[in-house]
């Protein structure tokens, strides 16, 4: 029996170089690791989405009755010592991603993830029975790669299915709410006042000194600053428990990276040494930026699109003003 001792990446085997009984070991311990993944899933969606946490706890059964399976035939082979191998132990073997990322993910992604996680199980079972000369254990090798093909499309169906249920549409819905007061809504109002409330100080000092460095240093200032008070004002605001509204890391997070970017913006242009090319760019640049918040008002926030070109494009156009005219005076 070849000896298995992993150590910082050194001595990590091939696929190609174990054993059958190695191959036995190191798809029982795979069958046990996927099947604490679907259950994990499961728990995570069961509260918000338990339509889909019912397919995860039926998956997260047939990986346990695949690995009881599998541990019978090892000890009908072997004996009852199963060697402790483990994906990480293998070069060229797939890994997974740890388990904690489960809190992390979304409704979609960890379908996403799912459908992988069977199509690399199936590719793993069908090399390993073509490597067998035991009938029984080609056999049941070759049973259980039509059981993950099984599985991986009804992990490409779950979505589909899912939307076509009462209970699914009613996910769909919710985990849609969920990334709009998560992600879209506080990354929109840091994009609306990074890209509005900069535009005063930064055209102001550029129409007062047309000096494009000085103006891209104001410009910056303003930005960053900007950025990290509304990071920090977003985070600090609820811890999301009460409000629905999710992580408050992740909404300080897209709430100071839309304000700093928004104000960049049009602050990056004055890089240029030129001051009327700088400034027509930056012009440019600020009429994207708005049309931009007016996009995501009417496809995130459902503001009719009048509504949002009047708000935004008319606001955003006094500010400019207001800031060549202080500037230009």
């Amino acid at each position: 029996m070849t000896t298995l001792i992993p150590f910082l990446g050194a001595g990590r085997r091939r696929f190609d170089s174990l054993t059958p009984q190695e191959i036995l070991a190191l798809a029982i311990s795979s069958e046990e690791e996927d099947g604490t993944i679907y259950a994990l899933y499961a728990s995570r969606l069961r509260e918000q989405y338990p339509a889909s946490a019912a397919v995860f706890d039926a998956m997260a059964a047939e990986e346990n009755d695949h690995r009881r399976r599998l541990i019978d035939l090892y000890r009908a082979r072997y004996g009852d010592l199963i060697l402790p191998i483990r994906r990480e132990h293998v070069a060229d073997f797939y890994q997974r991603k740890p388990v904690w990322l489960v809190e992390n993910l979304s409704l979609e992604r960890i379908r996403e993830e799912a459908r992988a996680m069977e199509q690399q199980a199936r590719t793993f079972y069908i090399a390993a029975a073509s490597r067998s000369t035991d009938a029984e254990v080609r056999r049941l090798l070759g049973d259980l790669a039509e059981a993950e093909a099984q599985h991986e499309e009804g992990a490409a169906r779950l979505t589909e299915d899912l939307t076509h249920r009462e209970e699914g549409a009613e996910e769909e819905a919710h985990a849609k709410r969920q990334f709009v007061l998560t992600w879209v809504q506080p990354g929109l109002a840091g994009l609306m006042d990074g890209s509005v409330s900069t535009l005063a100080p930064i055209f102001a000092t550029a129409f007062a000194t047309q000096n494009p460095g000085t103006t891209f240093l104001v410009g910056l200032s303003a930005s960053l600053g900007a950025g990290i008070s509304m990071g920090f004002t977003e985070a600090a605001h609820d811890d999301g428990k009460l409000s629905g509204r999710g992580s408050p890391l992740k909404r300080g997070l897209a709430s100071g990276v839309m304000t700093a970017l928004g104000g960049l913006g049009h602050a990056l242009p004055y890089l240029i040494p030129h001051f009327w090319t700088a400034t027509a760019i930056a012009l440019v640049v600020v009429f994207f930026e708005l049309w931009a918040i007016v996009w995501i008002q009417n496809r995130y926030m459902e503001t009719p699109i009048g509504r949002a070109m009047f708000q935004i494009l008319l606001g955003g156009s006094l500010v400019l003003a207001t800031g060549i005219l202080i500037g230009g005076s």
